[in-house]
């Protein structure tokens, strides 16, 4: 095996060795900003997971770590992430009850089985499949999941019991335990919440106006939730409001993660497997959108097939160290990039920063309520709701207004799970539809020149006993029968018609399906007196046909050019062009 198969499967050797200095002060300095906001939002996704707030830290450790070694990226951030941590509490809550040691090793069981699953596609090279599901799509998903995290966050901001993974139960179970509301905690939550919200939007100017620079700026935003934590937390422990009825984190352990496995039971493999799938999929998409968003700002590759197998290692890490299915996060890797990151290397220093801060730190959120977590939550996961989405789906394409529509409906109504089954089924299914009727024009030549343009669009020359057909598709299975159709058609509406050319330079694939197609089309046509041609076929497409049959029993000819095409044929005919 040579150095750059191993660079391929290890970019830390290609990195590494021209690590330096600058870059160590660049890292060290991202690290320290990313492990102060990494601290509460590892707290937060693990209570939005259902888990104890540990688990959090153990899964931002060990996984940042691995993807370090195996990820392409060189700013991003992986751990926790809210849409995933409630696919987690979807996927787990309706297996085992939560606060069990069950669920805990179903968690640890589900970030393996996700793991084994990205890493298993990462090796067979298949990371091109995300391409499947549409962004559309996924930002509908998105947008409901936000809608369904704040919602179930909602209960710790009234301080109440209640369930829920869709919208009308979690609606319908704190509507019923209304009268059970701890107004210490309400005052608390709504306090933590409106204080995020105004971090969000007022503290930047106020800032600005001190004339720090930017960066600082942005850091005291983005790190806005640590004030949030340390004020509630006082508050909680100043006054005992633990006695009043206010929620707390409680003991968090002093310890680093501690070695961890997956359960091999086949029975809770098997229900674990379509979630784990599921988060494998929204986990990727997510983690590659932000990744390939931040390296094209300073031009830097990244290779889809290696991320597959630096998040892959990242959620086999969290399964064998206490934690549970992670990604790369969108907020943490702004900011780390914001934050100067020269390499991957500022991951590892987070994590030694989150190791530190799992010995000596946890005494210190005891008191921490909560009500500031699920605030912290509330206020992320509301920036990520777009409905203007709808509207540009709705103006561009109804295809995929319908695919947004129904994955934001299916989600909140039916549950993250169901959701995002409808979101991939439909991303699918709209791409089969739109290639499976190929849009085809028929064209003539603009005058006094050799390019051909859409008749209906353009002032063109045309023979009335020639038809030139331009395919806009690759011709596969969904569209083969599509275009026999359409040709059978035109003969049939074209009596004078002699030549059919199909002008092929957009097709850049035929199947079998569609080969077949071809020849049935050449017979039929052949049969009633009309002759099929091909022009500008493209290499690879040619060095197919070149394999078949069709060449030789093509009635026409084959063209350079659809120029070329138009003159013979008018030569052969004394009609006038």
């Amino acid at each position: 095996m040579t150095l750059t198969t191993f660079t391929r499967f290890l970019p830390v050797l290609d990195w590494g060795r021209r690590y330096d200095r600058d870059r160590f002060i660049g890292d060290m300095i991202a690290a320290v900003i990313v492990t102060v906001m990494l601290i509460p939002q590892s707290l937060a996704y693990a209570l939005l997971a259902g888990l104890p707030p540990e688990a959090g830290l153990y899964a931002s450790i060990a996984p940042i770590l691995l993807y370090a070694v195996f990820g392409t990226s060189r700013v991003l951030a992986v751990g926790p992430v809210a849409v995933v941590s409630l696919m987690t509490a979807a996927a787990i809550g309706n297996i085992v009850e939560s606060g069990t040691a069950g669920y805990i090793v179903a968690a640890l069981t589900l970030a393996f089985l996700s793991g084994l699953m990205l890493l298993t596609l990462g090796i067979l090279r298949l990371g091109f499949l995300a391409n499947f599901l549409s962004h559309p799509v996924i930002a509908g998903f998105i947008t409901a999941s936000g809608i369904l995290i704040a919602a179930s966050q909602l209960r710790h901001i009234l301080g109440v019991e209640a369930k829920g993974h869709t919208l009308i139960e979690i609606t319908t179970s704190l509507w019923s335990h209304l009268y059970a509301v701890n107004p210490v905690t309400l005052v608390l939550g709504t306090s933590a919440t409106a204080f995020l919200f105004w971090v969000r939007s007022g503290l930047k100017p106020l800032l600005e106006k001190t004339r720090l620079p930017p960066l600082f700026v942005d850091i005291g935003v983005k790190t806005g939730p640590v004030l949030a934590i340390i004020a509630t937390t006082l508050a909680v422990w100043g006054f005992d409001l633990a006695d009043q009825g206010v929620a707390v984190v409680g003991v968090v352990p002093q310890s680093l993660p501690p070695l961890t496995l997956p359960s091999f039971s086949p029975e809770l493999i098997s229900q674990l497997l379509v979630p784990a799938l599921l988060i494998s999929i929204i986990g990727f998409v997510e983690s590659i959108s932000v990744a390939q968003t931040l390296a094209a700002k300073k031009r830097q590759r990244i290779d889809p097939d290696q991320e597959l197998i630096g998040l892959g290692a990242a959620n086999i890490g969290a399964s064998l160290t206490g934690g549970f299915p992670v990604t790369g996060g969108f907020s943490r890797s702004v900011v780390n990039y914001d934050a100067g990151a020269k390499t991957p290397a500022a991951g590892a220093f987070t994590a030694i920063g989150l190791m530190l801060a799992a010995l000596f730190l946890t005494p210190l959120i005891h008191y921490l309520p909560k009500a500031t977590l699920a605030a912290t939550i509330i206020v992320a996961v509301l920036s990520l709701v777009d409905f203007s989405i709808l509207k540009r789906a709705w103006s561009f394409s109804r295809a995929d207004f319908a695919a947004v529509a129904a994955t934001i409906l299916l989600t909140l109504l039916l549950g993250v799970e169901t959701g995002v089954t409808a979101g991939v089924a439909t991303s699918i299914l709209i791409h089969l539809y739109k290639t499976s009727r190929p849009h085809m024009a028929v064209v003539g030549r603009v005058p006094g020149t050799e390019h051909f343009r859409n008749v209906q669009r353009h002032t063109v020359e045309t023979q009335p006993h020639v038809l030139s057909l331009r395919v806009d598709e690759s011709l596969y299975f969904p569209n083969a029968r599509y275009l026999e159709d359409q040709l059978s058609r035109y003969a049939a509406e074209k009596e004078e018609l002699t030549d059919i050319v199909l002008l092929f330079n957009a097709v850049n694939e035929v199947d079998l399906s569609a080969l077949e197609s071809l020849e049935a089309i050449n017979t039929r046509l052949r049969e009633s007196g009309i002759r099929l041609h091909l022009s500008e076929v493209k290499g690879p497409v040619m060095d197919r046909l070149k394999r078949s049959h069709l060449l030789q029993e093509l009635s026409g000819e084959i063209f350079l050019s659809q120029h070329d095409a138009v003159e013979a044929l008018a030569k052969n005919n004394s009609s006038p062009a």
